[in-house]
């Protein structure tokens, strides 16, 4: 596992915003993820430019598809230099084996709950409390033995015994009001158990990035 604890979101629309904040960046200090956005933007060409930097890349298109396609899938990113992606958990133990069998030196990260989703989400889509869903498919990555999951801050105190790494999205020093629903600090995440976190706009939307990384880190 990287010892560096900061994933910085590429959440730009194309190259050329993208190597442009990139070009201000330490390939010691953070890994980087590329998400859906960038990546149907500009394909490949951004993972092999964020190599050719020597960035630890998180390509996070959380796959969720039949067990052939996502196999597939992980076979063409893992002939890229890629530390981490992620599969949907609710895809079932069928793909996740398919991925896990894919997946080279790759660490597969399980997404559990999109951190834009509140108790009133769960009990619309799964007729099930929010932490009993979440538990659920806790057990579905312990069984289908994943690297890791990706889970809200708020889930942590859930997951105080487990071995799985733990990338914690929805990290807010500051209150922007915005699309993240279950926030925490960049403080409290890494002391109640987070191994990664992943933060976007407070850093690439900063006036003073190298100040909101060391803040972040």
């Amino acid at each position: 596992m990287s010892s560096k604890r900061l994933i910085i979101a590429l959440d730009f629309k194309n190259f050329d915003e993208m190597s442009k904040f990139v070009a201000r960046l330490d390939p010691n200090s953070c890994v980087l993820k590329v998400g859906l956005q960038l990546f149907i933007s500009e394909g490949n060409k951004v993972l092999d430019f964020l190599s050719s930097k020597g960035f630890d890349i998180f390509l996070d298109l959380k796959l969720h598809d039949i067990p052939n396609t996502v196999g597939k899938a992980i076979e063409e990113i893992a002939q890229f230099n890629v530390l981490m992606t992620t599969i949907h958990l609710q895809g079932g133990m069928e793909m996740i084996a398919a991925a896990n069998q894919a997946k080279g030196r790759i660490k597969i990260l399980g997404v559990t709950l999109l951190t834009s989703l509140d108790e009133g989400d769960t009990q619309m889509l799964y007729s099930n409390n929010f932490d009993n869903q979440f538990n659920n498919l806790i057990n579905v990555a312990e069984k289908s033995e994943v690297d890791g999951i990706v889970c809200s801050s708020k889930e942590l105190n859930l997951l105080s015994s487990s071995n799985l790494i733990k990338v914690v999205p929805g990290i807010r020093n500051q209150d922007l009001s915005d699309d993240q629903k279950r926030v925490m600090s960049s403080k409290e995440a890494y002391k109640n158990g987070a191994n990664y976190i992943v933060v976007g706009r407070p850093i690439t939307q900063s006036k003073n990035i190298d100040e909101a990384i060391r803040e972040y880190s």
